[in-house]
């Protein structure tokens, strides 16, 4: 297997963990957790339960994680609704497979997912003349783009936009990952977003002080995503492989595909 005697840190949300874990694992890598993200609730439900109360008065609803659809869909099961039966009414739109997969999952009919799973990509393709059109986007508190909500407005669209979920740095590393990064063990790190590289370095300097960089001058870097790279790019080094298609299947693939000759 290609990725047989490599060590692998992949930075992801604690919640999400596993799978990643699992696909690499499946391709001979021996995987180190580096938890960057701890998902929970915003800090004020009121704006999203506001939105949720007048759905239908929405044509659309943009989801770009699955984290904003399971709050969605918990906080919508409160009022007596869900994303299966308001989706029969609104189109909704999801950016990314495994959202729109989560989607599937709960019966909710999907109008549209772009060609690559990023947020620039469906502004280009969206399917419909946003003039006009009202559109709900429940986002991350912190942190995230706001290319959705000015691309829209900006097209004449009147845009709704509201903290569904908060994703914050966690406050350790494991020790079995500190070891394999003192002994220069490890041979990639797979970012998954920009946050997960702006929380990564933020670990790496409490635990390693001014000598993080020089710890990892030599691991291989892989990128999900063009948002990760720009985040690579500026604040460790640019990384050697960006993924295509930008989910895990495609961060896998880059990592087959890094050469270390």
């Amino acid at each position: 297997m290609a990725l047989t005697d490599k060590k692998i840190i992949i930075t992801r949300a604690q919640e999400q963990a596993s799978e990643a874990r699992e696909i690499f694992r499946k391709n001979g890598a021996e995987v180190f957790d580096l938890p960057s993200l701890v998902i929970g609730p915003p800090d004020n439900w009121t704006p999203l339960d506001d939105a949720l109360k007048k759905i239908l008065t929405f044509d659309w609803i943009i989801f770009s994680s699955t984290n904003g659809v399971r709050n969605v869909e918990d906080r919508m099961k409160e009022i007596g609704l869900s994303l299966s039966e308001t989706s029969k009414i609104i189109q909704i739109a999801a950016v990314g497979r495994k959202t729109a997969s989560l989607l599937s999952d709960m019966d909710a009919k999907i109008s549209f997912v772009p060609p690559s799973f990023v947020a620039d990509s469906l502004v280009e393709y969206f399917p419909q003349n946003q003039k006009g059109l009202k559109i709900f986007i429940p986002r991350v508190q912190t942190g995230g783009r706001s290319i959705l909500y000015d691309s829209f407005k900006l097209k004449g669209a009147e845009v709704t936009e509201v903290a569904a979920y908060e994703s914050s740095c966690p406050k350790d590393i494991p020790q079995k990952t500190i070891d394999a990064l003192n002994k220069g063990e490890i041979d990639i790190i797979a970012f998954t977003s920009g946050k997960t590289v702006i929380n990564t370095v933020s670990l790496f300097k409490k635990y390693f002080g001014e000598n993080w960089l020089k710890l990892i001058e030599k691991i291989k870097l892989v990128s999900i995503g063009p948002q990760t790279t720009i985040s690579c790019k500026n604040l460790i080094k640019k990384p050697d492989k960006e993924a295509i298609p930008h989910d895990l299947e495609g961060l896998l693939q880059a990592c087959l595909e890094l050469n270390f000759n």
